[in-house]
């Protein structure tokens, strides 16, 4: 299995929209509340081209150039120095595989290279593999905190990228 990883082009917005449905959808989170509902899951380049000093979102594509996976990063102003992870999906043909640990790297690499030396995630008890991919990676486990963005999302986690070995 060959997979490159680039940042997200426009033309790449439908699939990662159907990637991030297909997995919620698969995990009985196509429901209010979630990503699944946000208009901006169909033009993440918008969001992400907006302000690309602070935002950057990356793609795996495989030999014939599908899209089979991605993640991003926003700032997050709620917590000083801080970005959130957003948005990490795989299509199923690729799980299993560390993709997700690569995908995490190249992001907290990116995030330091930002100026962020933190990284807040939401995530949902559904989704214990990711959960199980967060903890081995390094975030530790919040309680819900106020400024939740999707009130669905019922595990918060945090890390300090400059305290871990990923430089």
């Amino acid at each position: 299995m060959k997979i490159n990883c680039r940042k997200l082009l426009p033309s790449d917005n439908s699939r990662m929209a159907e990637l991030i449905r297909y997995n919620l959808k698969a995990n009985n989170l196509d429901i209010p509340g979630t990503v699944y509902f946000d208009e901006i899951i169909w033009h993440l380049t918008d969001f992400y081209d907006e302000k690309p000093e602070s935002r950057v979102y990356f793609v795996l594509v495989n030999e014939t150039n599908r899209v089979v996976g991605g993640i991003g990063l926003a700032e997050f102003p709620q917590i000083e120095g801080c970005a959130e992870l957003q948005k990490l999906y795989l299509a199923d043909e690729v799980k299993g595989h560390g993709l997700s640990y690569f995908l995490i790297d190249t992001l907290e690499k990116e995030a330091l290279k930002m100026g962020y030396d933190k990284m807040y995630l939401e995530t949902h008890s559904n989704l214990q593999a990711a959960i199980y991919v967060y903890e081995k990676s390094g975030y530790i486990e919040l309680q819900r905190p106020e400024f939740v963005m999707h009130d669905t999302m019922d595990k918060f986690y945090l890390k300090n990228l400059k305290n871990d070995k990923i430089k």
